[in-house]
């Protein structure tokens, strides 16, 4: 890389690393930001040996999750099977200038802070953490199965206020990290997380819909196969109602502005339509100039009046079934939770109380540094 005035720059590589499990817009927005310190942005995944020891068992395999991180579109390099503390010989073995990591608190399972030995060594940096979501959120959610993370009305950015304290999704929660905070979406946010291309004039449009509800690597191989189509992927996002109308039950765990940026931060996807019509319309391909609407394996539910919600691609012959390979369902990872229910319990709860105690430990710090 070179200055404006012809002198080389000293391309910055930057690390990240964590478990990355279920992989959610939150995540993605750290990577984002520590992206955006530097040039080339090297992040470190455990293995699921050292996260079941340190926090309890992921919802993920680490081939599901070495994958899903590799989908995201500021990640430049994957370290499969990285150490779970971060050393300072890990950072110079991939000439990495330092770590980056959430404004949160990561314990090993003896209660020592992960990034103490890079933060001795002053090569750490922090990010703000995304508030309103967390891996222990999305879990409590399924656990709990409550519907109130998608009231619709005057009620649509309420917080939950009903249902088990210890799974940090209530008022009573007391952890700043587990705790469920209020997610308020803005368009700043969709700007950082969009691509803001168009399509060239010789670009084929491809363009899929759904609820990509917990956006999981089924989602991430689907559209890496709907990309081969074309050279421009369009994502249309139904609508909390429309999803629940055919999902039915809890569905969508993730409300619509979560799973705008969740698909969003997929390297595969170019742009996305907000509240799509269930029905692909003609008028959602003249305005989208689309080539090709693709479908997965999953079965496709009529829309109202028993009507082919794909009726129209299919008589402009522009319709295609395609297979990613992958079975893996929305309906697949509640089931993981709901199966290990009591294992998923257990690691919240401990996890809010390690968190607990580092907080009121540095808030005592806090408090002493003031009166001295």
């Amino acid at each position: 890389m070179e200055h404006v005035n012809g002198n080389a720059e000293k391309e910055v590589r930057v690390w990240c690393d964590g478990c990355y499990d279920m992989v959610h817009f939150g995540h993605a927005n750290s990577l984002r930001q520590a992206k955006a310190l530097g040039h080339k942005l090297v992040v470190g995944i455990h293995n699921d040996e050292d996260i079941t020891k340190n926090k309890g068992p992921p919802v993920f395999t680490q081939e599901e999750r070495y994958k899903m991180v590799r989908g995201i579109k500021w990640v430049d390099e994957v370290v499969e099977d990285a150490p779970y503390v971060t050393t300072l010989e890990t950072l110079d073995k991939y000439d990495c200038d330092f770590c980056v990591h959430g404004d949160d608190i990561t314990l090993t399972a003896e209660g020592v802070d992960t990034y103490h030995l890079v933060k001795k060594a002053d090569r750490y940096k922090e990010v703000s953490r995304t508030a309103g979501v967390s891996t222990t959120d999305l879990v409590g959610r399924m656990l709990l199965m409550t519907r109130n993370h998608f009231k619709q009305g005057d009620q649509e950015y309420s917080v939950e206020k009903d249902g088990s304290s210890k799974l940090g999704q209530d008022h009573s929660a007391r952890s700043p990290w587990t705790g469920c905070s209020q997610f308020l979406p803005t368009t700043q946010k969709i700007i950082q997380f969009s691509d803001g291309t168009a399509p060239k004039p010789t670009d084929k449009i491809v363009y899929v819909a759904g609820a990509f509800d917990l956006f999981h690597v089924g989602h991430l191989d689907f559209l890496e196969k709907a990309k081969t189509y074309g050279d421009y992927l369009i994502v249309g996002l139904h609508t909390d109602p429309v999803v629940n109308q055919y999902k039915g039950g809890n569905y969508p765990i993730m409300n619509l502005h979560e799973r705008v940026l969740s698909v969003l931060a997929c390297k595969y996807v170019n742009e996305v339509v907000i509240g799509a019509p269930y029905s692909v319309t003609k008028d959602l391909m003249e305005h989208f100039n689309v080539d090709l609407v693709c479908h997965g394996q999953t079965p496709i539910a009529p829309d109202a009046g028993n009507i082919d919600p794909y009726a129209v691609p299919k008589q402009m012959g522009k319709f295609m079934l395609i297979d990613s390979g992958n079975p893996i369902t929305t309906e697949d990872i509640v089931e993981r939770i709901i199966r290990h229910r009591l294992e998923f319990e257990a690691r919240n709860i401990k996890k809010e109380k390690k968190e607990i105690e580092v907080y009121e430990a540095m808030q005592r710090v806090k408090i002493a540094e003031k009166s001295g």
